[in-house]
């Protein structure tokens, strides 16, 4: 005990018994004599620590197994993110191609559709400032004998027609434009009529205009197809504009206005064919 009426500290207790063993086993190896008792004490004192030390091992050695699992985990889950981010590349790539591909098919079906005019693919590279392409830039230019007002089209019809020429790009001018006016006709009649650009009601409804039709029998109806007019100055005839949607008599009783759905796709152009004539000279 200590001055407090205390047992020893166990460290203190241990280090005695440690002693008192290691004294006992060396009177045994002295003097040859390996009694019971000594082997008792001795297995009463070392057993325990020897399990304790074994135990502490067991744990360190779990440890590092465990620890070597999770470097593992995290190496196998590493390859495996390499994988998938490597496969989702391949299948963007896929993709983008076959978007390419589609949109190749269709200008080389538009082109049939329109063999009769020699045409020449551009790409877009550039758009106006608004959310539709009213207005773009074409990656062909003069070098390429592109010409200020020949015709652009894409997505089964009419796109614009070009307005400037640079040696390796154009301008062209999409009939969305505010500024657009293109001579038209409905198809199954032949009547003439002017479709106008219009971004407000592109934004709010898909759709341009259409005035002045002469339309006294009441042919004309919701679907009619409306193309490019041969009284064009510009416009190369018979090319398809889209689709009349709605159609209304002017206050004038005798002529008509309306709505037509573009054929082309205004908001997600990439790719264009460009008639290589123009209309004033046919050349």
């Amino acid at each position: 005990m200590n001055r407090k009426g205390n047992f020893l500290p166990s460290k203190y207790l241990l280090i005695i018994l440690s002693v008192v063993c290691i004294m006992l086993l060396f009177t045994s190896y002295a003097t040859g004599y390996s009694g019971e008792p000594f082997r008792s004490i001795a297995n009463y004192i070392f057993v325990p620590m020897q399990e304790g030390l074994d135990y502490v091992g067991n744990v360190i050695s779990i440890s590092s197994n465990d620890t070597k699992t999770k470097e593992q985990l995290i190496a196998e889950n590493e390859r495996l993110q390499q994988q998938v981010d490597e496969l989702s590349n391949q299948l963007t790539q896929t993709r983008l191609q076959q978007s390419e591909l589609d949109t190749l098919q269709e200008l080389y079906s538009l082109s049939q559709t329109y063999s009769d005019y020699k045409t020449t693919g551009a790409h877009v590279i550039a758009k106006g400032t608004s959310n539709w392409f009213n207005t773009f830039t074409i990656d062909k230019g003069s070098a390429d004998g592109i010409k200020v007002n020949m015709n652009v089209i894409a997505s089964g019809g009419l796109v614009g027609i070009v307005t400037e020429v640079g040696k390796n790009y154009a301008i062209v001018q999409s009939i969305i434009d505010d500024t657009s006016n293109v001579s038209t006709m409905m198809l199954s009649t032949s009547d003439n009529c002017i479709t106008s650009g219009n971004l407000e009601t592109m934004t709010d409804s898909g759709c341009i205009k259409f005035s002045g039709l002469s339309d006294p029998d009441g042919k004309i109806n919701a679907g009619e197809s409306v193309v490019t007019s041969n009284i064009s100055s510009k416009y190369i005839p018979g090319l398809l504009v889209g689709y009349v949607t709605t159609i209304t008599d002017d206050g004038n009783n005798l002529t008509k206005s309306g709505t037509i759905t573009p054929v082309a796709d205004f908001k997600h152009l990439q790719d264009v064919l460009v008639i290589m004539q123009l209309k004033e000279t046919g050349k």
